[in-house]
């Protein structure tokens, strides 16, 4: 977990005021719209506190630096909660202007997170749930196979991991167990998800549909679990996130909230779930929390505190004398970083290795025919196929495989998940340094059609 710059320790009254700046922020901002989801947030807000000042490598100044975590807000209907925190560590946008402009048409606070231009900190777009997980994951397998290729010397080029949070309805859709079954057998050490386990749904409470041990579950993936009691334990929750990212494994810890917190007549109830509050519950939350500020007020210290630009700052420049580091170390490998990760871009003769297609064939032996002339001068071609690959032809020859032991083979095994397949390849493109490819039947692009909408309302390619 990084240090902030001249650490020094917070006090108790600073934490919580920060804590309650995050939620009203969201409580005000569902209350103007009149439509929105305010009780995640409540519930979250330690969470959301703790990742953006202490726990993620950030930069608001520079969101797109290469060396970042990512943070992915997988229960996307919490919106307000990366909002909030976005706007509180001094990032450009969203302002807190656009706060009050929270699910507006044309706004850049809209009711589910959207990745693109003028969403800076926002890393994909999430709502559909299970596919941040998943997106995640992508994200994950990137950076350790970006890491094993670019910097073999582990100067630390590449050290981002992958925080999440993720909620009960993540957890019941079918593309995160696709996707959690694989990162578990990949050994995807980078990832650390917190589960906002609150126990209610829209319909009310889990148990009317989802009674499973998720750590159980998850144990059995081949996952690091922990759980987390209280939601507001900052300690707790300091201590689990260090147990996390210490361990080889990807970890899930499940952080025991009440969703609406504070709220005197809604909390712990689906009440709270996808409705506003109404003014009189507004202001019974606001006493309970001790709030006594107009709507959208965040207090001078609460600003100063979670402002992160010098901390974002300090930590991007400590990772820029790696990157001298590695360049003069490796300096065809730096290149390499510089054209893919950092300036995105194709080798500039990579048309001259298309192949001559001629004669009757399937496409499918045409896309390997392509695949395998492009790979030896395109190195970010990744990818692979749902357990067909010597059906679609999508192996790269001699390329190995990408596994828990061997980070730098060019094919992806993704077994018998579609779904997840192709959620994880959006993670793989979002990262950046990848052109992902994936392959199945037509008829079982059914099970790939929610990823690909989002790829292609991302402008991923």
């Amino acid at each position: 977990m990084p240090s902030a710059p001249n650490d020094q320790p917070v006090p108790a009254d600073l934490h919580e005021a920060a804590i309650t700046t995050i939620r009203t922020l969201a409580i005000d901002a569902v209350q103007t719209a009149n439509s929105g989801h305010p009780g995640m947030p409540m519930g979250c807000a330690p969470m959301a506190y703790l990742l953006f000042s202490e726990v993620l490598r950030h930069d608001p100044a520079d969101p797109a630096w290469p060396g970042r975590d990512r943070f992915v807000l997988s229960a996307g209907h919490g919106s307000m909660l990366l909002y909030a925190a976005l706007h509180l560590s001094g990032y450009e946008r969203p302002t807190l202007e656009d706060l009050r402009s929270f699910r507006q048409l044309g706004s850049v606070t809209p009711g589910h997170p959207e990745f693109g231009p003028g969403h800076p900190g926002v890393e994909t777009t999430t709502g559909p749930l299970g596919q941040g997980f998943a997106n995640g994951v992508g994200m994950a397998l990137a950076a350790e196979r970006l890491s094993a290729e670019l910097d073999p010397d582990d100067i630390g080029i590449l050290p981002q991991r992958v925080y999440a949070i993720v909620s009960d309805g993540d957890l019941m859709e079918g593309v995160s167990a696709e996707a959690a079954s694989l990162a578990g057998h990949l050994r995807l050490g980078r990832l650390t998800y917190l589960y906002d386990d609150n126990r209610i749904t829209i319909d009310g409470s889990t148990d009317i549909a989802f009674s499973e041990d998720v750590l159980a579950r998850f144990d059995a993936y081949g996952w690091h679990t922990q759980q987390v009691a209280d939601g507001n334990d900052l300690d707790a929750l300091r201590a689990a996130i260090a147990a996390a990212d210490a361990d080889p494994r990807p970890s899930l810890i499940a952080v025991r909230t009440v969703i609406g917190y504070g709220s005197p007549a809604k909390a712990g109830t689906a009440a709270a779930h996808g409705a506003p509050l109404g003014d009189d519950e507004v202001a019974a939350a606001k006493r309970a929390y001790g709030w006594e500020h107009p709507p959208f007020h965040v207090p001078a210290e609460v600003a100063d505190h979670l402002d992160a630009r010098e901390r974002g700052a300090a930590l991007r420049a400590e990772w820029q004398e790696r990157v001298r580091a590695h360049r003069v170390a490796q300096p065809e490998l730096a290149a390499e970083f510089d054209r893919r990760v950092v300036r995105g871009e194709l080798p500039g003769d990579w048309t001259e290795a298309l192949p001559s297609l001629e004669g009757d064939a399937a496409t499918r032996q045409h896309s390997g025919a392509v695949i395998n002339a492009l790979a030896p001068v395109v190195p970010e071609l990744f990818g692979g196929s749902a357990d067909l690959a010597a059906s679609n032809n999508t192996d790269v020859a001699d390329g190995g495989d990408f596994h828990a032991d061997d980070r730098l083979g060019r094919n992806l095994r993704f077994g018998i998940r579609e779904h997840a397949m192709a959620s994880m390849a959006n993670g793989i493109a979002l990262h950046g340094g990848f052109l992902p490819y994936v392959a199945s039947f037509l008829v079982f692009t059914d099970y790939c059609r929610p990823a690909i909408r989002l790829a292609a309302l991302m402008g991923q390619r």
